[in-house]
């Protein structure tokens, strides 16, 4: 079961929710599991509700007015605490990084977004929405932006990431962004802010093969992982899947280079960017 979190309701319509949730759960004397019950859910997501690590959904609003006779107060709040920047497979997941103590990613194809710059970002945008106008790309790549304030506390959350040796090779936007973009990277790296490695090519075959993974842990809340493919996303709390893929994760570190040595090849290949231009 989660335990109890301080929250500031003040802070978004979700933590609002996730406290007034609490609040009335407790006032008519049912644990998280017994509320999870009736809406066939678990009493870890009954609690990831109230710590603000999921988001509330519609039918759950519905079915918790209904047993703790709040008078359609969930339901009416419901969309505003759901309201996102985010294209709605990754909006939960991106409140589950807000509050997270820890972030660990495998990344196969690209540069993770909490640590891309502007430039790398609008590229990647632009070459999956080739006709979008404008002013929609700048909307994306202003929330993506928005996401790496995260890394502005100089400790929390840890951010450890593996990238597969394709990220650096992967040329977006061109020579000069990618430059500048492994630059960032190793920057963070060498302000020790962040912990990176490089998953070498002669690794060969490995547990993530089939995709990027981010794991994410909470002081007060089961740990999830994220799942990302074209166009969806899985957010995922089941103990064991999680465990799953936490071992997948250590194993893809374990055979990843060194942070010291994978630092050389990520200044190596912003080198080669550079000098290409």
């Amino acid at each position: 079961m989660t335990r109890p979190k301080k929250l500031d309701p003040s802070s978004s319509p979700r933590a609002m929710l996730g406290a007034e949730l609490r609040h009335q759960r407790e006032k008519a004397g049912l644990s998280q599991e017994q509320l999870g019950s009736p809406l066939f859910v678990s009493g870890s997501f009954i609690g990831q509700l109230e710590a603000g690590t999921r988001r509330m959904r519609m039918e759950y609003a519905l079915r918790i007015d209904e047993v703790l006779k709040t008078d359609g107060y969930f339901e009416r709040n419901c969309k505003a605490a759901t309201k996102s920047k985010y294209p709605d497979h990754f909006a939960e997941a991106a409140d589950a990084e807000e509050i997270a103590v820890a972030i660990q990613e495998y990344a196969a194809l690209l540069i993770p977004g909490l640590i891309q710059t502007e430039a790398y970002a609008r590229a990647i945008f632009r070459g999956g929405l080739p006709t979008a106008p404008e002013e929609e790309i700048d909307e994306l790549v202003a929330a993506r932006l928005d996401r790496t304030r995260l890394l502005a506390n100089p400790t929390t959350p840890m951010f450890w990431s593996v990238l597969d040796e394709a990220v650096l090779r992967r040329k977006v936007g061109g020579a000069a962004v990618m430059a500048e973009a492994l630059g960032h990277v190793s920057a963070l790296a060498r302000r020790h802010r962040i912990i990176v490695q490089v998953l070498p090519f002669s690794a060969g075959a490995h547990m993530a093969l089939g995709g990027s993974l981010k794991l994410m842990t909470f002081t007060d809340a089961p740990p999830l992982a994220y799942l990302e493919s074209l166009g969806s996303g899985q957010l995922l709390d089941d103990p064991a899947t999680v465990g799953s893929y936490e071992l997948a994760y250590d194993l893809v570190g374990a055979s990843a280079l060194s942070p010291e040595a994978s630092l050389a090849l990520i200044e190596s290949a912003a080198e080669a960017f550079a000098h290409e231009q």
